[in-house]
């Protein structure tokens, strides 16, 4: 392959690697692959002249795609340039001085005060366009609402949310694949809501890290005199130290050892020089600033071999590999397993037992598979899941070009590993909303033997001393979890409905079946499969995983039992229906609302429906990102169906 050909396929093999992490949550490739990608990129271009529009060694963040109110930034936001070698960063410093801090793993965010006052606050964006998100800045956790300061004063930070914070959030969700993946997508999220509701819940903390207006203030040309007097004005700063190049190694090494204990994510130091008329006068790149630099830590790999392929059922039938190798000694602790993500990457790595892989911590705490040394590619792909012997599938997700991400399923509904899922959906908020009930005490009770069926759950009372004795519980968090088991018992047919888990029955259809048989579940469990298609939105292949669902004569024993257990009430109809007769898809992420399920309840409220795929039957589609290339925005352009955004919707909503 020429070298212009090898760039243009670099280009786009990093550009979707980084769509899918940053904006899909899925990781294609491990963080020593991207960077290695990345740094031949880099040489190429510079071997070659040639540079790539779109190129991410140009390119400065993301476009923005949300329905946030935007606003250009006074002074463009560029990325820093970057480095894993101490030399490297000791050579960059040279004579001068630096101040060196963390690089802080979050959302940044500029925000602006005049006559003391916070008036603006945007996010990074692309660099050159960000969000404006006053409203959610003025409830971070620990941003002043007024500063001594009333000249005119613009400042840039990150927003993040605490590790511990993150770990709180995480364990109120009973559904292990609704847990949010990490603190920086968390904080993004929550960052750019439109309710500020939201975001103050989310214990979101900034910490400033440059001034970048302030121009009657005496510095003292000094960038450390900046964040102390930054700090006077009561705002929280990067934790940062000056040096010279002598005692940079040392910096270094004492952020290192602070990394596995930080409670805030960081991916890595920057290295600002403290002589700031300096560093302006080294001007800037197209892309970087020439005054700082960024230093990822080179991560520590050992070499050892493959032992086996773990393959690990969840909840939801998604089976997942891990690799298990002999121990190794990394960062100081004692590794030997380490996630493989998905069937792509196994097969990109050409896995097979016996052969020499080095491995290593991304970020210095996450084992990941660096390389493949033999490339065997003996790894067989089970046929069969490890937990019931049920048939598997490769599933291939969507994505550009074919490069859908693999992942293997378990067909077999009834698995045994994908019983927990059955209880957390029935506790979850949406189905029957036991609050408190985490995934980790029905795992612990399941184990215990005190849950077996879902009927089980109102039957704990019987086993008070045993939970009163267990570890983490006592005397009130058992009242506590009774309290909200007793609660539910109040409920609507609809609800239950969907805190069963029958196959393709979510909360929309679960509201249309309760409605069409007036509520009498006794109907819902005896109607034939002709009487399910009746219902609009209800098609064939739904309609009989319904009635195989109510065939099953211990499905029905359960029901029955939880009939025994519950009061059904009348569901309510809020306000004008509006969306009377309308059929709604909606994809993507939101930011108006906590989540998609608020909006569905939101159309539904107001009289529509809501499904999970485009037809001819859908009226809109709503998805934040109205230009994107999904099938779903193929689909609806295809049958001359409006995309819509959010703003266009709650729109619709004030009509």
């Amino acid at each position: 392959m020429d070298k212009i050909s090898r760039i243009k396929e670099l280009v786009e093999k990093l550009n979707e690697a980084s769509k899918k992490y940053y904006m899909e949550d899925t990781e294609v490739m491990s963080n020593l692959e991207y960077d290695a990608l990345y740094d031949e990129l880099v040489a190429l271009e510079n071997e070659t002249g040639m540079v790539m529009k779109g190129s991410p060694t140009v390119k400065v963040g993301y476009e923005v795609v949300s329905e946030l109110p935007k606003e250009t930034h006074e002074h463009p936001m560029l990325s820093l340039d970057k480095t894993k070698d101490v030399e490297a960063l000791t050579a960059w410093l040279g004579s001068q001085k630096g101040v060196i801090s963390w690089k802080l793993d979050g959302l940044t965010v500029v925000l602006t005060y005049e006559n003391g006052v916070m008036t603006k606050a945007i996010t990074r964006g692309n660099g050159e366009v960000g969000e404006l998100i006053t409203n959610n800045a003025k409830v971070f956790a620990n941003v002043p609402h007024k500063i001594p300061y009333q000249g005119k004063l613009t400042i840039r930070g990150e927003a993040v949310i605490k590790y511990s914070d993150f770990n709180i959030i995480n364990e109120k969700i009973a559904d292990t694949e609704a847990k949010y993946k990490n603190p920086r997508n968390l904080c993004s999220g929550s960052v750019r809501q439109l309710n500020n509701k939201i975001t103050e819940e989310r214990n979101v903390h900034f910490f400033a890290f440059n001034l970048v207006d302030g121009n009657d203030v005496d510095f003292k040309n000094s960038f450390s005199y900046q964040l102390d007097w930054l700090s006077e004005q009561g705002f929280d700063v990067v934790e940062h130290y000056v040096t010279d190049a002598k005692e940079l190694p040392e910096y270094v090494a004492s952020f290192a050892l602070k990394v596995t204990e930080n409670d805030f994510p960081s991916d890595g130091l920057v290295l600002v020089l403290e002589d700031i008329a300096y560093g302006r006068s080294l001007g800037r790149t197209a892309k970087f600033p020439r005054d700082s630099m960024a230093f990822k830590w080179a991560d520590e790999e050992a070499t050892t071999h493959l032992q086996y392929i773990e393959w690990s059922p969840s909840r939801t039938g998604l089976i997942n590999p891990i690799a298990v190798f002999d121990p190794v000694e990394l960062e100081g602790t004692t590794v030997s397993r380490a996630s493989i993500h998905n069937v792509s990457i196994l097969k990109a790595l050409a896995l097979g037992v016996g052969d020499e892989i080095s491995v290593y911590k991304a970020n210095m705490i996450i084992p990941q598979i660096a390389a493949n040394r033999t490339m065997s590619g003996n790894a067989e792909i089970p046929a069969s899941c490890p937990a019931c012997g049920g048939e598997t599938k490769i599933v291939k997700e969507e994505g550009a070009n074919n490069s859908g991400v693999e992942t293997l399923y378990c067909t077999n509904e009834y698995c045994p590993a994908k019983k927990i899922k059955s209880f957390t959906h029935y506790v979850s908020r949406n189905a029957m909303n036991i609050d408190g009930m985490s995934e980790a005490t029905l795992e612990r009770f399941i184990d215990e033997g005190f849950l077996n069926t879902l009927d089980d759950l109102y039957k704990l009372e019987q086993y008070q001393e045993q939970i009163v004795n267990m570890d983490g519980f006592g005397e009130k968090s058992y009242n506590k979890l009774i309290t909200a088991i007793n609660e539910s018992r109040n409920t609507t047919m609809s609800r239950l409905i969907n805190a069963l888990g029958i196959p393709n029955v979510g909360e929309t259809t679960a509201k249309l079946i309760a409605k069409h048989f007036k509520n009498d579940l006794n109907a819902v469990m005896r109607a034939s499969v002709e009487d399910y298609i009746e219902i609009d939105g209800v098609g064939q292949v739904i309609a009989e995983a319904i009635v195989r669902y109510f065939a099953n004569e211990e499905n029905c024993d359960i029901i029955n039992k939880l009939q025994a257990e519950l009061t059904f009430e009348d569901e309510a109809v809020d306000g004008e229906q509006i969306f009377e007769g309308m059929v709604f898809v909606v994809t993507g992420s939101v930011n108006h609302f906590a989540n998609r399920d608020e909006l569905k309840d939101v159309i539904e409220s107001k009289g529509g429906k809501v499904t999970g795929s485009v037809s001819a039957k859908t009226t809109y589609l709503i998805n934040n990102d109205v230009t994107s290339n999904s099938s779903k925005n193929k689909k609806a352009k295809s049958l001359n169906i409006p995309i819509i955004s959010e703003e266009e919707f709650l729109e619709l909503c004030n009509k």
